[in-house]
């Protein structure tokens, strides 16, 4: 099932599961006044009790910050190559290009604040995370970090280890090593 797929039957499903609708539920987000993803998913689960995935959608919802919600997943992604970071756009380029030749499984979801690399799984995500600097999360558990491979810590727990880039020329074979063997365990 494609994340799309999932998230579908999710809204389908959420009255039965939550009591009340995504209107309703995202009224709630609007009238809480929080503006950041974590912190309204934080307040549906501590507030309303509600599932993790249940609060994570309907704070992409509320905040139209999921591929499903945005006008086009390419504006998604020029979004996120703007306000100085323009000059960081080879990077992901490099890195995508790379990606799509792993298999014809190979999904990019873009969301808000990154590209999230999938196949039955997240295996990795591209994130402008500084003007300065792409950071490529990874999801190869039990991999020990290198001088480029770190422990992704509390940077996102949706992967495992991190990679930071500052210009496309980093984009190398120890790299695309890394997401290729996440992508072949995904």
């Amino acid at each position: 099932m494609t994340p799309e797929e999932t998230g579908n039957t999710m809204i389908n499903n959420i009255e039965a599961k939550t009591g009340n609708t995504l209107a309703h539920w995202k009224k709630i987000a609007a009238a809480s006044g929080l503006t950041k993803h974590g912190q309204i998913v934080k307040l549906l689960k501590s507030e309303h009790q509600m599932t993790h995935g249940f609060a994570n959608l309907i704070a992409h919802k509320f905040l139209k910050s999921d591929a499903g919600s945005a006008s086009s997943e390419t504006d998604l992604v020029a979004d996120q190559y703007q306000k100085g970071k323009e000059h960081l756009r080879p990077i992901y380029d490099a890195i995508i290009s790379q990606v799509k030749q792993f298999g014809p499984d190979v999904e990019i979801s873009p969301k808000r604040a990154y590209v999230s690399l999938r196949r039955k799984k997240q295996f990795g995500l591209i994130q402008p995370s500084t003007k300065t600097r792409v950071d490529v999360g990874i999801n190869v558990k039990g991999k020990q970090p290198t001088e480029n491979l770190e422990l992704s810590g509390s940077w996102n727990t949706m992967v495992s280890h991190r990679v930071k880039l500052s210009a496309a020329n980093e984009v190398d074979d120890h790299l695309i090593s890394w997401l290729k063997e996440a992508y072949d365990n995904a």
